[in-house]
């Protein structure tokens, strides 16, 4: 588990009076210093978010049914304060330093590799003004290279957010949620990266994955960057 502990009051202050204040330190000059950025990959342990067990190669043996899983952390920590800013107060800036902590939490991928970011809905990307895993999502795709692209396969349907917190209503929530988009088409041999910015249930990437198998993809990995916590 990652040991930096939250600064939440510090860094909101210096945001009045500088934009780019480290959310981790409140250190000026970066939104995310290299320093705290190192902290939360040298602390970084993937679990499989469904068991909760170690799972240090994101194969977990017990939940076979998942695709190879990389978390870079826990929401309960600064990983959870960084969202929220990036989220919530459209510290657009945070884009870069979370593609660039995913960066270093993935494994090389051979081939050609296509992201998939779990799409918004569209009521929350007018209100922040900017569809936020698609932003990180292409941010990756700069660090990675020419092989990384970045294709909204996935599609919301209409009327699919998803309320409450019990797992089998979230289950049959999300099972209505995505489509897949018909003008794309789905290669057996592409990669094809899931990726989300948080793991609660995991309603939502487990029928995302199902959707994606269902259309023909052979090979699936999952992405995300917070755990939203190993205690439940």
């Amino acid at each position: 588990m990652l040991s930096i502990v939250k600064n939440t009051t510090f860094p909101s202050l210096l945001d009045l009076l500088a934009p780019h204040s480290c959310r981790g330190c409140g250190r000026m000059g970066e939104v995310l210093c290299d320093c705290c950025k190192n902290n939360i990959i040298l602390n970084h342990q993937n679990y499989c978010p469904n068991c909760k067990r170690l799972n240090p190669t994101g194969k977990c043996q017990k939940c076979r049914s998942l695709p190879p899983t990389f978390i870079v952390g826990e929401r309960d920590s600064i990983l959870g304060d960084l969202i929220h800013n990036y989220k919530y107060n459209s510290t657009r800036a945070l884009a870069k330093p979370l593609a660039e902590l995913l960066n270093q939490t993935l494994p090389a991928i051979d081939g050609k590799v296509s992201i998939v970011p779990l799409p918004t809905i569209a009521p929350h990307i007018r209100s922040r003004g900017f569809d936020h895993t698609y932003k990180i999502a292409k941010s990756l795709t700069r660090l990675r290279g020419k092989n990384y692209t970045v294709e909204k396969i996935l599609l919301r349907t209409k009327n699919s957010v998803q309320v409450g917190s019990d797992q089998k209503a979230r289950l049959k929530q999300a099972s209505r949620a995505y489509k897949i988009n018909e003008k794309l088409k789905i290669d057996p041999a592409t990669t094809y990266l899931l990726f989300d910015d948080v793991w609660t249930t995991g309603a939502s990437m487990k029928s995302a994955v199902k959707k994606l198998r269902q259309a023909g993809a052979k090979k699936i990995i999952v992405a995300v960057l917070a755990l939203n916590s190993l205690n439940q």
